[in-house]
């Protein structure tokens, strides 16, 4: 009797108690979305960190492309899934910044997702094929003062942040250059190679051995000091211009993602920050750690696409 009186007692202590729920699980594989052509930055960026993160998943993460408009058909798309967890936009970027300061869009940026976590910051590069018949930026700038719409610079599409890095240097420096518009980094790159333009905005990732072969130079760096990869590279700030222009890669969810969902996305990629397969792409490329949590994330991008309009306003 007093053994089956204890059980009951024990079940109404259960029954009683509050319940703690387990951690959420991904039933399906997890889809990294991106919004540019595979080899580009953002593509690559979001391969190495799916390589680093599988072990952390009971299911596959696979890299999905859908390239244009900059990144926002990307977001457009993950912008109207559900917020399962499932489905992430490798943003931060272009679609998340810059293509809100040059355009109406079909999503918010600052409230149609929620953000996950940062993973980099991103040096620009501006660049030029070898036999450019510029020996420097400043040449190029001057180049483009004399002839307005004769000096050709390629970027991943209208509204992109390396298309903002030409408008802002133009504003600057007082040159027209003609923009000509691809579907991103690695597209730039073959038709700077094939002499289709002059100049292109690449990420150090994006030009793989080229650089250390001399297909291609480097003119300036868009970052705020030099880079570690290419410690000879001036910064636009020391060529005369005080502008900064990086880039930013995280994930984000679309907004309503659950708390439950975003702690466990959240811990899981971040580990995978410290997993050799991400840190030592961090090191062949040049590609800055900025790891930073979703509501700090979240107030980065909010703050670039702030200062761009107000660059643009001016």
């Amino acid at each position: 009797m007093t053994s089956r009186r204890a059980l009951l007692a024990g079940a109404a202590g259960m029954l009683a108690a509050p319940r703690i729920a387990a951690a959420w699980e991904p039933a399906r594989p997890i889809q990294l979305i991106v919004g540019f052509p595979p080899g580009g930055g953002t593509d690559l960026q979001a391969r190495a960190l799916a390589e680093a993160a599988q072990r952390f998943f009971p299911v596959p993460i696979v890299v999905l492309n859908r390239p244009g408009a900059g990144g926002a058909i990307a977001a457009q798309y993950v912008a109207g899934l559900p917020p399962d967890g499932l489905n992430l936009l490798v943003g931060g970027g272009s679609e998340s910044t810059s293509l809100p300061a040059f355009r109406d869009l079909p999503y918010d940026p600052k409230r149609s997702f929620r953000a996950v976590l940062r993973i980099t910051r991103q040096p620009l590069l501006i660049v030029a094929k070898r036999g450019t018949r510029f020996a420097g930026l400043r040449e190029a700038v001057a180049a483009a003062k004399a002839a307005p719409g004769t000096v050709t610079h390629a970027s991943s599409g209208i509204g992109s942040i390396y298309h903002a890095v030409f408008v802002l240097l133009s504003k600057a420096a007082g040159a027209e250059f003609l923009h000509v518009p691809f579907a991103g980094g690695a597209p730039s790159l073959q038709a700077l190679l094939a002499g289709t333009v002059e100049l292109a905005v690449l990420a150090p990732e994006e030009t793989g051995g080229l650089l250390q072969s001399g297909e291609i130079r480097a003119l300036a760096v868009c970052s705020a000091d030099r880079i570690p990869v290419l410690p000879q590279v001036p910064t636009l700030r020391e060529l005369g211009w005080d502008l900064v222009v990086e880039n930013m890669k995280g994930l984000n969810a679309p907004a309503g993602l659950p708390d439950d969902i975003y702690a466990s996305l959240h811990d899981r990629f971040r580990r995978a920050l410290a997993e050799p397969a991400w840190t030592g792409f961090l090191e062949r490329t040049g590609t800055f750690e900025g790891y930073l949590d979703g509501p700090g994330y979240q107030a980065a991008t909010d703050g670039v696409i702030d200062a761009l309009r107000a660059a643009l306003a001016r």
